[in-house]
């Protein structure tokens, strides 16, 4: 009798600690359904349409499924605490079925003033870390001290300068002319006193700061399959005295560093790759990294990465933008 009820309350304890799927569909999801199902003839049980309300439901343990309906989602998320935390043995789970979670938003047509010649101006929300996109890529970015030499901008190449993007356009052609998108949202992804955490095959890009943010004090994070790509500062941020794993990802396009540790933070970096194409494969302000089993020093981050080959291989994408 005694070994019946161990055994019933085993299963019902893994049964509570596998927690529930939770199923999100941007195009035809709702978020006025509770996300049981992904059929959609399942009534009110269907799936929902954001990941924000998913969090806003979820218990401890539970496994957020995301379509990849093929357009991005819009988003700018939060992870914080017990309900957005999962046991070891049964982290909090996104999946993201390759789906892509973007940072940006049009810039509006009468945003832009003239400048001179063919240089135009425009404000944007943030005044730091800014990324500007030509046809959904980053445009090409040069470094200007001041605004002064602002004569000094080739066709379709832009500058942050005065909190200002500046950007020059073709010879008779206006901004409006092009599909100009820049960083609207501060951050993709961001983690806060979580616990045992996996976020799956999912490309993070387009946003002002980071496309992630280990904020502070979470453990036992795992960033599998993640590209995160294009965004202001970092494609991942790992601070305060956080844990986390990246396994099998690409950082890339990103503006200051690829990959950023501060504070006590420790950061695993597994079979993962981090080009240097616009800024240093890594930043570590006090921070531990390891890369496959070494760890960054304080030598030059070109030379630590060259040690490490994280500099792409022959054959491999200049950019994660043109996978």
């Amino acid at each position: 009798m005694r070994f019946f009820a161990f055994a019933l309350t085993l299963i019902l304890l893994n049964s509570v600690a596998r927690g529930a799927d939770i199923f999100v569909d941007n195009v035809r999801g709702d978020d006025r359904n509770r996300g049981n199902t992904s059929s959609f003839s399942e009534g009110d049980n269907g799936p929902i349409a954001t990941i924000a309300k998913a969090l806003r439901i979820a218990r401890k343990g539970d496994h957020i499924i995301l379509t990849n309906t093929g357009v991005p989602y819009e988003e700018s998320i939060t992870l914080q605490g017990g309900n957005n935390s999962g046991w070891e043995f049964a982290p909090l789970t996104i999946e993201g079925n390759g789906a892509v979670l973007d940072g940006r938003a049009p810039v509006p047509v009468d945003g832009w003033k003239h400048v001179q010649g063919d240089v135009y101006c425009f404000a944007p929300t943030y005044k730091t870390y800014q990324q500007l996109y030509l046809d959904d890529r980053p445009a090409k970015r040069v470094t200007v001290d001041d605004i002064s030499q602002i004569d000094t901008l080739k066709p379709l190449e832009w500058c942050l300068t005065d909190g200002m993007i500046f950007f020059c356009s073709e010879k008779d052609r206006g901004p409006g002319s092009y599909r100009l998108t820049f960083t609207a949202r501060r951050t993709g992804i961001t983690l806060y006193e979580v616990r045992s955490v996996k976020i799956l095959d999912l490309t993070v890009q387009g946003f002002q700061l980071d496309g992630i943010n280990v904020h502070s004090n979470c453990y036992n994070v795992e960033l599998g399959g993640i590209t995160s790509r294009g965004n202001g500062r970092s494609g991942v941020s790992v601070g305060g005295a956080s844990r986390a794993t990246l396994n099998k990802s690409l950082l890339g396009d990103n503006g200051v560093a690829q990959l950023r540790g501060e504070g006590f933070s420790k950061t695993t970096v597994i079979d993962s790759t981090l080009l240097e194409n616009t800024a240093p494969a890594t930043f570590r302000d006090d921070a531990k990294i390891t890369i496959d089993g070494q760890e960054v020093g304080d030598a030059p981050v070109a030379e630590t990465a060259k040690a490490l080959r994280l500099l792409p291989q022959q054959g491999a994408p200049a950019s994660p933008l043109r996978r």
